[in-house]
């Protein structure tokens, strides 16, 4: 997400409804879902549909990675020389990588990456490590998921 996707809408309070009511459940029907926040059915999917456009809502499936076997996720705090963004957006590109955020504090980066078992994990650390730019890294192994949420309404 770059800063032209920043732009902060106007969100009311049937947004925030609309926003809560699909992260509780991403598949509800909008004809049940529009009578229980009192409102039209049309209205309800012209606000999705603006909310969905304007970049501030996408309706996905979030797994859990160390469900689907992944018994390897670990956050990687990065440092690197020169900007930031640019190890960022390299890193985006790969498919271990699920998060890619560019911080202020004692890091430039946080990543989290998935993987199989430990030894992919280290094969993924030594290719980040071999990048150019990254100065130093730190690694978080998670032993334990507890929550991942994602968003706020």
């Amino acid at each position: 997400m770059g800063q032209a996707e920043l732009a902060h809408p106007q969100l009311d309070e049937l947004d925030h409804r609309l926003i809560e009511a699909l992260r509780a459940d991403g598949r509800a029907r909008f004809r049940p879902m529009a009578a229980q926040l009192g409102v039209s059915e049309a209205t309800l999917r012209n606000r999705y549909a603006r909310l969905v456009e304007g970049n501030v809502l996408q309706v996905t499936a979030v797994t859990n990675p160390m469900a689907l076997g992944y018994d390897a996720t670990a956050m990687l705090g990065l440092s690197v020389s020169g900007p930031p963004e640019r190890v960022a957006d390299e890193l985006s590109a790969w498919e271990e990588a699920v998060y890619v955020v560019v911080v202020a504090g004692r890091y430039d980066l946080l990543v989290e990456v998935v993987a199989r078992d430990r030894l992919d994990l280290l094969a993924i650390m030594n290719r980040i490590r071999g990048l150019e730019q990254v100065t130093a890294s730190e690694t978080f192994l998670y032993l334990d998921l507890r929550k991942y949420d994602f968003g706020t309404a």
